[in-house]
C-alpha cells in the first residue's frame, strides 16, 4: 500500500527520510491524504478530507489543532511530547543566569556608554555597583511541573549547585525514574512557591492551570525572588507580577511571552517565544512526529496522541489488522467479533483501550477483511472509523 500525507509546513528533511518513498507520497499538494503533517499552521477552519486518518504535529502545543472535532471524526492526533525539552531546558537555565546577574540590563548600561575610553572606564566603574546579583549555587529554585521539561530542568539545577524543590500531582513513573533523588518533593505548590528562592513553571495551559501563578501565589514567593515562565502565557496573570516587580517584592520576571504590559518593564526580561526554537530541537519533534505518524498508518499502534488511548499490539505474521475508533460506549467490541464471526474469521489477537469518551481496538484476524465486513463494522451504533491495515 501507498500512504500519501500532506504536509502543511516546512517539515525537517531528517524527518521526511524516516518515511520511504516507495511507500510515501508526501507534499503540499497530495489528493486524498491518509495523514497530515504540521508544525505551526492554524488548522481550526482547514477542511479536511473523509480520507484522513491522523494528524501529526511537529511540537508539543496542539492550540492550533481543532482536537475535538477531530476526534468526533476518529481522526487521531499526535504530538511531540519532550522532543525540544532540552532546547527548552537550556533556554531556562541561560534565562537564571540572565536574572540572577542581572546581565540584560548591565549589557544595555554597558552599550548606551559614550565618550573615549577613559570616560566609558570612568561610567563603568560608578555605575557597575547598580548591577550587583547573586549566585544560584546555594539558592532554592522551585520547579512546578515535572514532565520533558520540568524534570531536565530540576536535574541540571541540582547540578548546578542548587537546592531544587518539585511539585507535580500527577507526574508520570517515567519521570519519577528520570528525576534525580536530590530532587526534595514539595508538599504543594502553595509550598514550593512560599519555599523557593526562584520559581520556574513547566505546565500545559488548558482550564485548570490558567492563571495558575495569581495574585496570591506570588505573595507566597519570598521577597526578591525570581518567576520564570517558558510555559504559556496564560499560565501567569501578567498584572499580579508586575504589581508585585513594581512593589520590589519580585527581583525578575523572565517569560518567553512578551506584550505590551511586559515588553518595556525594567525588570522583565521578555523573549520572543525562543523555548524550543532550534534546529535540534525542530529536527527531533518532527521525527517523532513522523515515526508515531507511520506506525499508526502501517501497524495501527498510537504513542503520544493527545486524543486517542496508548496502544501497541505486536504483528501477527500472516494476520490482517484492523483498527476501530468508536465512542466509549457498551458492547462496541462485541459487536466487532460479531461481525468478525459472521464473516468466517479467527480473531488471533485483539487490544482495545479507552481514553475519556473514545475507545479504540485493534484486531489481528486470520484471513482477509473483505470490503463487506469494513462497511458492516462502521455501521455498528457509535464507531466513528474503521480501517484494514
Amino acid at each position: 500500500m501507498r500512504y500519501r500525507i500532506l504536509t502543511l509546513d516546512d517539515i525537517s528533511p531528517r524527518a521526511l527520510e524516516r518515511l520511504p518513498r516507495e511507500r510515501y507520497e508526501i507534499g503540499a499538494h497530495c489528493a486524498r491524504p491518509q495523514a497530515v503533517l504540521v508544525r505551526t499552521t492554524d488548522m481550526h477552519a482547514l477542511q479536511l478530507p473523509d480520507s484522513v486518518r491522523a494528524v501529526a504535529c511537529a511540537g508539543a502545543a496542539v492550540e492550533h489543532i481543532p482536537v475535538a472535532d477531530f476526534s468526533g471524526r476518529g481522526i487521531a492526533v499526535f504530538n511531540a511530547p519532550g522532543a525540544g525539552a532540552n532546547a527548552v531546558k537550556e533556554l531556562v537555565l541561560a534565562s537564571l543566569f540572565l536574572a540572577a546577574r542581572n546581565i540584560c540590563h548591565a549589557w544595555r548600561f554597558a552599550t548606551a556608554l559614550e565618550g573615549d575610553d577613559a570616560a566609558i572606564a570612568a561610567q563603568v566603574a560608578a555605575g557597575r555597583g547598580a548591577f550587583a546579583g547573586f549566585e544560584l549555587a546555594g539558592r532554592t529554585l522551585g520547579v512546578a511541573g515535572l514532565g520533558a521539561v520540568g524534570v531536565e530542568v530540576a536535574n541540571a539545577a541540582e547540578a548546578l549547585g542548587m537546592r531544587v524543590l518539585g511539585y507535580d500531582p500527577q507526574i508520570t513513573v517515567q519521570r519519577a525514574w528520570q528525576l534525580s533523588a536530590g530532587i526534595e518533593q514539595a508538599l504543594s505548590l502553595d509550598d514550593l512557591f512560599a519555599r523557593a528562592d526562584m520559581v520556574t513553571v513547566h505546565v500545559p495551559l488548558n482550564e485548570q492551570t490558567r492563571g495558575l501563578v495569581g495574585e496570591q501565589r506570588v505573595r507566597l514567593l519570598q521577597r526578591g525572588a525570581v518567576l520564570l515562565n517558558f510555559s504559556r502565557a496564560g499560565i501567569c496573570d501578567d498584572a499580579a507580577v508586575v504589581a508585585a516587580l513594581d512593589a520590589d517584592r519580585l527581583h525578575a520576571y523572565v517569560c518567553d511571552f512578551p506584550d505590551n504590559r511586559l515588553k518595556a518593564h525594567p525588570r522583565v526580561i521578555a523573549l520572543p517565544h525562543l523555548g524550543a526554537l532550534t534546529g535540534e530541537a525542530s529536527d527531533n519533534c518532527a521525527i517523532m512526529a513522523a515515526d508515531q505518524l507511520r506506525d499508526f498508518l502501517e501497524n495501527g499502534n498510537i504513542s503520544n496522541s493527545v486524543n486517542f488511548p496508548e496502544t501497541r499490539l505486536a504483528r501477527r505474521p500472516g494476520s490482517t489488522r484492523l483498527a476501530v475508533v468508536n465512542l466509549n460506549v457498551p458492547n462496541v467490541v462485541g459487536q466487532l467479533c460479531t461481525c468478525l464471526a459472521a464473516a468466517g474469521l479467527n480473531v488471533g489477537g485483539l487490544l482495545n483501550a479507552s481514553r475519556g469518551e473514545y475507545a479504540y481496538t485493534l484486531v489481528d484476524v486470520v484471513g482477509a477483511c473483505a470490503g463487506e465486513l469494513l462497511s458492516a463494522v462502521r455501521q455498528i451504533p457509535g464507531v466513528l472509523s474503521a480501517h484494514v491495515l
